[in-house]
């Protein structure tokens, strides 16, 4: 007999907190938190985290952190075992233009990355500047470091190394917005990151969650993901989706 249990149900991982870093509160944070077991004919163990979390350790300085992990095992045999992190230090971020400095960390079990970071900096242009509605494009310059397993790609120019460092440009734009009286809050986060020296080395993704405000601190959210990468190791999928649901329990 197949038994199901729910491990954790406060959130879903891929459901976007979008801490707006342009708001006053001096601090922020909020956990996401889900898990899913099944036994019998077959077994899964899917475990999901994520947390957001900005301060103000300077008057005009703000700094956004956001960590992120996910384990996946389908019959004891691991499918996703990844870690992101993302940090962002922004200067005057309640001015309608404002300059940011990055810094990413990531591994990747499926998609075969041992190890991947990103340094660079920007600037973000608020489109549209409202407490419960606004729209933000980003602009950066990066350099990255990609450290795969394989030195074997979909595109055989970049065979024989399993590290490839390049520079990117990235192209962000995200948004939220509230309708129907608070009911009903829509928000979006996309990218476009190409390498500014290798013209078939680049990615994209699109996320757009749809929350459903239970409380003050607590929301249902439906969300959905694609990403993209042009580069990944041979045979593999360069484009993934998801869709999930789940909880999100927030201290603003």
């Amino acid at each position: 007999m197949k038994r199901y249990i729910f491990l954790f149900f406060i959130s879903t991982f891929f459901c976007n907190a979008q801490i707006n870093e342009s708001d006053s509160l001096k601090v922020k944070g909020s956990l996401a938190l889900t898990g899913f077991w099944q036994s019998g004919n077959v077994e899964t163990l899917i475990l999901r985290g994520r947390s957001d979390f900005s301060v103000k350790p300077w008057k005009k300085w703000v700094f956004k952190n956001t960590n992120s992990y996910v384990y996946q095992a389908f019959d004891k045999d691991k499918a996703d075992s990844d870690f992101l992190s993302l940090n962002f230090l922004y200067f005057n971020p309640e001015q309608r233009f404002y300059p940011q400095v990055l810094g990413f960390v990531s591994t990747n079990f499926r998609r075969e990355i041992d190890l991947r970071y990103i340094v660079g900096a920007g600037a973000t242009y608020q489109i549209i500047k409202q407490k419960e509605n606004w729209l933000k494009a980003s602009l950066t310059f990066e350099y990255e470091e990609t450290d795969f397993k394989s030195n074997q790609f979909n595109n055989s120019e970049f065979n024989g190394s399993r590290s490839i460092n390049t520079f990117r440009g990235t192209l962000w734009l995200n948004g939220k917005y509230t309708l129907f009286k608070k009911k009903v809050v829509i928000k979006h986060e996309s990218y476009f990151q190409p390498s500014l020296e290798q013209g078939d080395n680049y990615r994209w993704q699109a996320e757009l969650t749809t929350e459903f405000p239970l409380w003050k601190f607590l929301s249902f959210n439906i969300n959905y993901r694609r990403t993209f990468e042009s580069v990944v190791i041979a045979s593999q999928e360069e484009g993934d989706q998801f869709l999930t649901f789940g909880f999100t329990v927030k201290s603003f």
